[in-house]
């Protein structure tokens, strides 16, 4: 009863605008290349612009752990919404098509990006902070599913918002919803920190972080950057695939969905196991089951065996919600949490933007189907990664 209070007590404060903040981002996500080919871009300049969203939480990580370090979690995520707005409404400008059009919207995404970076450290910050460790893996398993489920619902509002206001609906359902997690952040009571504690903080350096514990980000860094590598690359390699196995797109789209649906259902029971029996017990069987599943893949030959290998795909990574959170929080000194997980966030954000490299390259030398396998091959890497690197020990918060 005590750890379901527990976990009740921070759900409007820590679950509501982390779902809030889901669903803006996934009503934006699906228009963003075609917004820009509204505005006359070419298929390579459209997909340059969607790739400012990862440039621009690359580029805010080291700072966003400075932010919250020197003004506090809530304070980031009251400004990080506010930067947020700033970009939803700076794509709803449309000077028409042309340069200047296409500029002033790559600022906008520009914008969300390294909003969504800010807005993600100090809430992972923030329930760092107040929930017990011995409840830990719990809370943060549920902040990730509470995202994902907001991701995975952003696209149909903003599709039917679409079938009255055409693309600017999807912008119009992003900012309702971030300004609501705005209200409710707004709400959120401020940590408690003592005068020795903002001491401590204001002394951390990232230079200093990066030179304390450098071996922490050789090593377990390591295997969440190959992990986040492969979980990046799920999101391409269903589409592609279905492509190629010559599948429509709403048979290609259902398929995806689905697999998004399992990946959202499958947080908590996670982190149960992971507070219970500890984080190898997810963390391994997560990567080598999204390994199995890329591996397997080339060898589908029509929707429905496509449908299966996706769902392995998305119970794979459901089941490691949370997994990059929990095993930084578990990792981070008390002075200067915030820094150390911009540090451990930047890791996991260059291993998102490589694991797509590694596809592409693979794919361009020897066709999808290695491609697609090579990638699997990273999630093998992943899971040794983490069964060597994750600590044996208990974490005390």
């Amino acid at each position: 009863m005590v750890e379901d209070f527990r976990l009740r007590s921070v759900a409007a404060a820590a679950y509501g605008p982390a779902a809030l903040f889901g669903l803006s981002e996934g009503a934006v996500l699906p228009v963003v290349a075609l917004s820009a080919i509204d505005r006359g871009a070419n298929t390579p300049t459209a997909a340059l612009i969607a790739a400012l969203l990862g440039v621009g939480s690359l580029a805010a990580n080291i700072p966003a752990g400075m932010l919250a370090t020197r003004f506090g979690e809530r304070r980031s995520m009251l400004l990080a919404t506010a930067v947020m707005v700033a970009g939803v409404l700076t794509c709803l400008v449309d000077l028409g098509r042309g340069t200047a059009s296409l500029l002033l919207y790559g600022v906008g995404i520009l914008l969300i990006g390294a909003a969504s970076a800010v807005y993600s450290l100090a809430r992972q910050s923030y329930l760092t902070e107040i929930v017990p460790a011995h409840m830990r893996a719990r809370a943060l398993s549920t902040l990730g599913g509470s995202m994902r489920v907001g991701v995975f619902l952003g696209p149909f509002a903003g599709a039917v918002a679409m079938q009255f206001a055409g693309l600017p609906g999807a912008y119009y359902v992003s900012l309702a919803a971030i300004v609501a997690a705005g209200a409710l952040v707004f709400r959120m009571p401020d940590l408690e920190v003592t005068a020795v504690d903002r001491a401590d903080a204001s002394a951390v350096t990232t230079r200093g972080m990066l030179r304390q514990r450098w071996r922490v980000y050789a090593t377990l860094g390591v295997g969440i950057l190959l992990l986040s590598a492969i979980r990046q690359t799920r999101q391409t390699v269903v589409p592609l695939w279905a492509a190629h196995l010559g599948l429509s797109p709403t048979t290609s789209s259902i398929i995806y969905g689905v697999a998004g649906a399992i990946d959202a259902l499958t947080f908590y029971p996670a982190g149960k196991v992971m507070d219970r029996h500890g984080r190898r017990w997810v963390a391994v069987p997560a990567t080598l089951v999204l390994g199995v599943s890329f591996v397997v893949m080339p060898f589908t030959g029509g929707a429905v065996s496509l449908a299966v290998a996706a769902m392995v795909m998305g119970f794979g990574n459901g089941i490691g919600s949370g997994i990059v959170m929990t095993l930084g929080a578990d990792v981070s000194p008390r002075a200067g949490r915030p820094t150390h997980i911009g540090i451990w966030n930047e890791l996991a954000d260059i291993g998102s933007g490589v694991g797509p490299l590694i596809l592409s390259a693979v794919t361009a030398l020897a066709g999808l189907g290695a491609g697609i396998v090579a990638s699997g091959l990273v999630g093998f890497a992943a899971a040794g990664a983490l069964w060597r690197w994750i600590p044996r020990t208990r974490p005390d918060g």
